[in-house]
């Protein structure tokens, strides 16, 4: 087993973004933020590193963009990568490189992995259906088909992903399939294709997560993985893994190699490919000559890889990625996969679709003065294991109270006074005052192991409390001792306690480091000290008596009403416009034959409860008068289980039922969805005798 803190290397890894659309703020608090202020402390303790990403740039959303448009994908990837690059880079991600898997090492290293499996007789080849749609005359990749989810009921579910439940789905699974392209439901057609077979890897994928043993030896401590990543993986060992197509009747992507039979037009599904961008951007690192073998970060015994990743990517990297690699062979598996929950936005789930997000590129456009200001308040809310949520009026509360009131407050005055009493020369300190020397050391002697451990647990929001704690305790050691009053009747005293604040200071500089890099230069640039290395941290020697300080700066400045006001106003404005929202298109025509058939009756909702380890489904029991029902319905983001108790509502009742979670649902309540996005009950307008039918 790699422990930690003694692995020679790491590769930290953070998910590749689709370069189909500009990051918004749930992409930096779900990975990007975590993922870089663990880069950035293991760089600080003197760790070999490399931390990876790069622009993913195949796939359905891609060409999806590119109609929308009328542009090539070419166009898209170019533009998004591009606007990527710079909002990460302002945002201070300190990536070793973001790269593209458009290049050509990727499509090598990916059509490499490729035949080597298929050479090893790995895949399985299927001649299966798929959706074709005919008006466009081309197969549908996945995102290119929406329906109803058959886990949730949420009616605007891709082929691919619920992004209401975030289940992964077969487009063939959908309730309801339409084309994205036409509009229209298409039609099944065969075509063959190669698949990675899953289930085969079922057993040894089960030892490997839950208990952490790789091929006979330990390899990770399964207590040390986040239990909202345990939880998903456990779903899908419980459930049964599947064999899944690993490639797709695409235009736009890595080419199966062509020396395959049967390779023609073919192309490898996206979370084949994106993975191993991984890899090919480490090998461009060597190529750059950064660093000087790639496969030392791959290969390694005593190399410790971490996956960063939202929840959606979690099966990902922790199922289908490591079952490539081990078939693959050579190549280390993750020790830990952390992966968070997902952001809201004032009160509303965050959509690209709908405009719904603070888009990154914006923000570190319109206030590059603000930066770490924007990453501490994103830090704070980092959904660790379950969802958090962004709101205007709660940035402008922790930086006024928290950054400006306790941390900018106090190291202002310190520089202030030192200025004021010492001409900026930092005064020397007194054995004759061991209590104030005493009493300071309380002040910072256990922050860095404390910040240190919380990061190594991917700890990130008790991380920076304990930071802030140090600020608060700051404030308190300098109001008891007042060196502004002791200046004048022991001036003795007022230098040892300006001595210890203004290590105090250094410390702080040196402990923000991961957190808040601008702010921590802005520290060390006040100090007129280089930056300090992170072992210096929990002493009060970090500055030497005589030495001339930089000027005064102020650290951070107050969030005001008008900001407030003028940031929700333009979230008010992309409210309002999402009224010229295109309203789903008609279904295909149906017989009244067809109609007649379905039962829909008057119920009463009597019970309800969430379902266990699924944040978005209720258990519903519902009174028709001539029995009761238990329906499973994907709305919990929108209702609360206590305030549906009672509520009258339409049910279908002769769906066929089905298994979700365990649980027997037994029927469809019926919902409208509104230009907003959010669910309604289709309930009668007076109360009507449960159990009357609808005609």
């Amino acid at each position: 087993m790699i422990a930690m803190k003694d692995a020679k290397r790491y590769t930290v890894t953070a998910a590749l973004p689709y370069a189909n659309g500009p990051l918004h703020i749930g992409h930096l608090a779900g990975a990007y933020l975590p993922a870089d202020i663990y880069a950035r402390y293991l760089r600080l303790i003197g760790k070999d590193v490399v931390f990876i990403c790069g622009s993913d740039e195949h796939g359905a959303p891609i060409t999806i963009r590119a109609k929308q448009e009328g542009v090539s994908p070419q166009q898209i990837v170019d533009k998004y990568h591009a606007q990527m690059k710079h909002s990460f880079e302002k945002v201070g991600i300190s990536f070793d490189i973001f790269h593209r898997t458009s290049s050509d090492i990727h499509h090598e290293t990916a059509q490499e992995f490729f035949l080597e499996l298929y050479n090893k007789g790995v895949f399985v080849e299927q001649e299966t259906e798929q959706f074709y749609d005919e008006e466009f005359k081309q197969f549908l990749a996945d995102r290119y088909v929406k329906g109803t989810c058959p886990k949730c009921s949420y009616p605007e579910a891709y082929g691919d992903q619920c992004e209401s439940c975030g289940s992964t789905l077969n487009a063939l699974d959908l309730i309801h399939p339409i084309s994205v392209l036409s509009g229209k439901k298409p039609k099944l057609r065969k075509t063959k294709h190669w698949y990675l077979p899953l289930d085969k890897d079922q057993e040894w994928l089960k030892e490997w997560i839950n208990n952490g043993m790789y091929k006979g030896k330990i390899h990770h401590d399964p207590k040390e993985w986040k239990k909202n990543v345990m939880g998903q993986v456990g779903s899908w060992l419980n459930d049964g893994l599947q064999a899944r197509a690993i490639t797709r009747d695409l235009e736009w992507g890595v080419s199966v190699p062509p020396q395959i039979p049967g390779a023609e037009n073919k192309k490898l599904y996206v979370w084949l490919d994106a993975p191993i961008g991984y890899i090919s951007a480490t090998k461009q690192l060597a190529l750059d000559g950064k660093i000087a073998n790639w496969e030392q970060y791959w290969k390694d015994d005593d190399t410790a890889l971490i996956h960063f990743i939202g929840k959606d990517n979690i099966v990902f990297h922790t199922i289908i990625f490591p079952s490539i690699l081990n078939a693959k062979g050579g190549f280390n598996l993750p020790v830990n996969v952390p992966g968070n929950e997902f952001m809201n936005l004032e009160g509303d789930k965050i959509s690209t679709s709908r405009n719904w997000a603070i888009w990154a590129h914006e923000f570190v456009d319109e206030h590059p003065e603000k930066i770490d200001e924007f990453r501490y308040v994103l830090c704070a809310n980092i959904p660790e294991t379950k969802d958090s949520e962004f709101t205007w009026v709660d940035f402008q509360t922790r930086v006024n109270s928290e950054l400006v009131a306790a941390y900018g407050n106090f190291v202002n005055r310190i520089m202030v006074l030192n200025h004021k009493y010492f001409d900026g020369v930092v005064p020397p300190s007194s054995s004759e005052y061991k209590n104030i020397s005493d009493d300071a050391m309380l002040v910072v002697k256990d922050a860095r192991e404390n910040i240190a451990g919380l990061i190594e647990q991917y700890k990130f929001r008790d991380a920076l409390d304990a930071l802030m704690l140090v600020a608060r305790d700051a404030n308190k050691f300098l109001t008891t001792y007042e060196p502004w009053k002791s200046i004048k009747s022991d001036e003795k005293e007022a230098k040892a306690v300006l001595h210890a604040c203004t290590q105090i200071v250094a410390n702080l500089g040196v402990l923000s480091q991961p957190f808040m890099p601008q702010a921590a230069a802005k520290v060390f640039d006040m100090l007129n000290i280089e930056a300090s290395a992170w072992s210096d941290a929990g002493g009060l020697n970090l500055i030497p008596s005589g030495h001339q300080l930089g000027n005064p700066q102020l650290l951070f400045e107050k969030i005001d009403g008008d900001f407030v006001a003028a940031q929700r106003e333009k979230l008010k404005l992309t409210k309002s416009q999402q009224t010229d929202k295109k309203y789903a298109p008609v279904k295909d025509e149906i017989q009244f034959d067809d109609f007649a058939k379905m039962d829909i009756r008057i119920g009463t909702i009597i019970e309800a409860k969430k379902v266990k380890k699924a944040d978005r489904l209720l258990e519903i029991v519902v009174d028709l008068g001539f029995e009761k029902r238990t329906v499973i319905s994907g709305i919990a983001e929108y209702f609360n289980a206590e305030d549906i108790i009672g509520k009258q509502v339409q049910v279908l009742v002769n769906l066929a039922s089905r298994k979700m979670r365990g649980i027997e649902s037994q029927g469809m309540i019926l919902f409208a969805e509104d230009l907003e996005g959010k669910l309604h009950f289709v309930s009668p307008p007076h109360d009507l005798e449960n159990g009357s039918e609808v005609a």
